[in-house]
């Protein structure tokens, strides 16, 4: 209804104003139901571009306005300027048979031929997932459905460094820890990785290879060893989340390729990058920074920020039409960086989209866990999901705005009844499968719909007709938990309506027509569940 409502506001401004550019048109949901079903504030963005009173411009949309009585009954010119719209029951009618009709009802066509690029949790292979990285995962692999609900072709990328310094240390602590199950007296190395799955990959390494590496620390083994294991477990991880990547680059590869050679000499060539004090800076100064950046330090070693440059140089090159970053705050500061020098060299930075997200806390026994990756008191992921199960993982790091700090509370996440806002929703699918199987009837398409006209069956097949519009918001605002809000409208709307409305003992065609519409709740709920990634189980 939303598209319908913005063409016809659209015809009718262009006809009534040709020489004037149109505002971008947003339709909303009045607040209060008695203002109506769906209201746009286009007459008070006009008012000034053609001169006239907000509710002048207003009542020559209502009077221009070629509606179908079939969609909407009424018009209503409110406060200073709004225009609330009124559903027609006929159409919400039309659309509960749509709903019936289309096993994917939900997805669209919004963004069809567009390329996405998703990158997210991009953890180097330094040790498990952590809860640290899990809002990043469900986030990213979340943001990919919604795009894909609205029609994109979609790429999960996964991005990491399996060189460098961290990588170093990740070998000699597992050298350490190998030579330590032998009895030597090694000690771990300075800021060494202590969690015990680096013993368990020195073990394994040992059976496979025997007693004969200790000798030597810079044996790659030991870090071959490592990397390949951890990948396995954060793939592991992954797949328990429902998260599978596409594809997998490695930042190593842009060094062996030249690309970050590549891209130091077109910012040299353009005066954006200087050699001062041993290093290369880059002079973000230009961008209205108060200072410069440094690229490469002293030691020759380049700062996250120039492969970071190439590697978006990269993804922009691979044709996406938009590349979605991933990234916790703590990259705030760095990001713009790297849309400035990707802006100075010719590429169009507004394809490069970032979502940036707040940090989480657990709260074990009410206070606040802390987590380290190189110490052995993190809290991993896997953990995590042995604890609470991995629908309940998935939605608490979805169920808050991503720019919103996330306490992930275990007690209420453990709760099994209706004050786990996960359960609430899965409880109310399995108690609409559970009165299907009651009733016995199929959705049969010969019923009259007519019928339904009591107020919680109109605003059942309200809401339902809203879904999707609740994915194209969730997804072109970035902000699964939009997703989350609507099913648990949507949840509250079937509970009034069976509270309110018989089905079985009632009338023969009225049954059948509520049971209808009680299978057409179901479709949008396991629908909905899906693009958020949790099960949507007929019975609990």
């Amino acid at each position: 209804m939303q598209r319908y409502l913005i063409d016809h506001l659209r015809d009718a401004a262009s006809r009534l104003y040709p020489s004037v550019a149109l505002p971008d048109i947003q339709i909303e949901k009045p607040r209060q139901p008695e203002h109506g079903d769906a209201a746009t504030n286009l007459a008070l963005m006009l008012t000034k571009l053609v001169g006239k009173p907000p509710r002048v411009v207003a009542q020559e949309l209502v009077d221009a306005m070629r509606v179908d009585a079939d969609h909407i009954t009424a018009m209503e010119i409110a406060g200073p300027g709004f225009i609330n719209f009124r559903f027609s029951p006929t159409w919400l009618q039309q659309q509960l048979n749509h709903i019936l009709e289309t096993e994917d009802f939900g997805k669209s066509g919004l963004l069809a031929g567009k390329r996405y690029m998703v990158e997210f949790v991009s953890a180097n292979p330094t040790g498990p997932l952590t809860v640290g990285h899990g809002r990043n995962a469900v986030l990213g692999d979340t943001v990919a459905r919604l795009y894909e609900w609205a029609g994109a072709s979609v790429t999960r990328e996964y991005y990491f460094n399996n060189a460098g310094r961290q990588m170093r240390v990740l070998g000699e602590s597992v050298h350490a820890r190998y030579a330590q199950e032998l009895g030597l007296d090694v000690a771990l190395p300075e800021g060494g990785y202590e969690g015990e799955y680096i013993a368990d990959i020195a073990h394994d390494l040992r059976t496979r290879e025997g007693d004969g590496l200790a000798s030597d620390p810079t044996n790659p083994k030991f870090k071959e060893a490592a990397e390949h294991l951890i990948f396995e477990d954060i793939k592991r991880t992954l797949d328990r989340l429902q998260i599978r990547m596409d594809t997998f680059f490695n930042e190593d590869d842009l060094y062996k390729d030249g690309s970050i050679e590549t891209v130091l000499k077109k910012l040299r060539a353009s005066d954006l990058a200087y050699d001062q004090d041993g290093a290369v800076w880059f002079r973000t100064t230009a961008f209205g920074k108060e200072k410069d950046t440094v690229l490469v330090k002293s030691t020759g070693e380049p700062t996250y920020r120039l492969p970071d440059i190439a590697y978006h140089v990269k993804k922009l090159e691979r044709g996406f039409d938009v590349c979605v970053d991933v990234f916790g705050a703590d990259h705030i500061a760095t990001y713009p960086d790297v849309l400035s020098a990707l802006d100075a060299l010719g590429y169009d930075k507004s394809r490069i989209d970032v979502l940036i997200y707040q940090f989480v806390t657990i709260v074990k026994d009410g206070v606040p866990y802390k987590m380290s990756t190189r110490k052995a008191n993190f809290v991993t992921l896997d953990e995590l999901m042995d604890e609470v199960g991995a629908d309940v993982t998935r939605f608490f790091f979805l169920m808050r705005s991503p720019g919103t700090h996330l306490e992930f509370d275990i007690a209420q996440a453990k709760e099994a009844g209706e004050k786990n806002p996960v359960f609430y929703l899965q409880y109310a699918n399995a108690r609409i499968h559970s009165i299907l199987r009651k009733t016995e009837a199929a959705p049969s398409a010969e019923v009259s719909l007519a019928q339904l006209t009591h107020p919680a069956e109109l605003k059942l097949l309200k809401t339902l007709a809203d879904f999707p519009d609740a994915i194209l918001s969730a997804a072109m605002s970035k902000e699964p938990h939009r997703l989350i809000n609507y099913l648990n409208e949507a949840a509250v709307d079937f509970h009034k309506f069976y509270h309110d409305c018989r089905i079985l003992g009632e009338e023969a065609g009225l049954a059948a027509a509520r049971t209808r519409l009680l299978h057409g709740v179901a479709r949008v709920m396991k629908n909905g569940l899906t693009v958020l990634g949790i099960s949507a189980p007929e019975q609990m």
